[in-house]
């Protein structure tokens, strides 16, 4: 039996039109590839194009926000190990991936993943095919993008009627982002006919699962999103 993870990455560095900087939030790897290994998984870390993963800076450089967005120094410390940052710099493409390799697919956010995950046919492929063959199908905060357009076989979206979370339209307006973003998440997930949720207190942790699909609203929700992902491969593992 595999015993291992996708996690997918961000390719985007930089706001359209914009010029600011973003890209993956490192925590919402960190934490989950931190919590993953403790339970006894292997993961690969893939993107759109492959090759280098961009930070988002912010993920490293305010360290003021680390209670606020669930980052703290272990965060850091494991981007100062060579062997995590050559897999940044070096990540697989869509194309090097089997899904039969792997028991389910991690989404990580950082707004850099709203201007590639949502119409990638590659990706919607990958998320398609892992649920379909009855495989855990998870993303944490923007992550959840890369839910927005994929579609069953019968042209329904896979979030149609589902409960799920990603980052909320509120949590976009306190961090001064919301007229830089290509979309507003939280409406297009209730767009689709996804049953949306989330925590009333912004930027506190929210993981929604239903089934095999389990979201989170937020990066300092990572961590139970992980908890959550293992909880559930452990169960569906003694079923077979």
């Amino acid at each position: 039996m595999s015993n291992k993870i996708l996690i997918v990455t961000t390719n985007v560095d930089s706001f359209d039109d914009v010029g600011f900087k973003t890209g993956l939030w490192l925590g919402e790897l960190v934490h989950f590839w931190q919590v993953i290994k403790e339970g006894g998984y292997e993961a690969d870390i893939v993107s759109p194009a492959g090759g280098k993963v961009p930070l988002d800076p912010q993920s490293l450089i305010l360290p003021h926000m680390a209670s606020a967005v669930g980052l703290k120094g272990k965060v850091t410390n494991q981007y100062k190990d060579t062997a995590f940052r050559d897999l940044l710099n070096n990540t697989k493409s869509f194309v090097d991936i089997d899904v039969d390799d792997y028991v389910a697919i991690y989404l990580t956010g950082g707004h850099g993943v709203m201007f590639d995950y949502p119409n990638d046919e590659q990706l919607q492929t990958l998320i398609r095919t892992f649920y379909d063959k009855g495989k855990v199908v998870s993303a944490v905060c923007h992550g959840s993008a890369g839910l927005l357009n994929v579609k069953h076989e019968n042209g329904q979206y896979l979030i149609h009627k589902k409960r799920v979370t990603g980052y909320s339209w509120r949590e976009e307006k306190l961090a001064n982002v919301e007229k830089f973003v290509p979309f507003n998440l939280e409406l297009e997930m209730k767009k689709r006919g996804a049953r949306y949720r989330k925590n009333k207190i912004p930027f506190l942790t929210k993981v929604v699962k239903d089934g095999r699909l389990i979201t989170g609203q937020n990066p300092k929700s990572t961590t139970k999103v992980a908890k959550t992902v293992v909880k559930l491969l452990r169960k569906l593992n003694k079923k077979k």
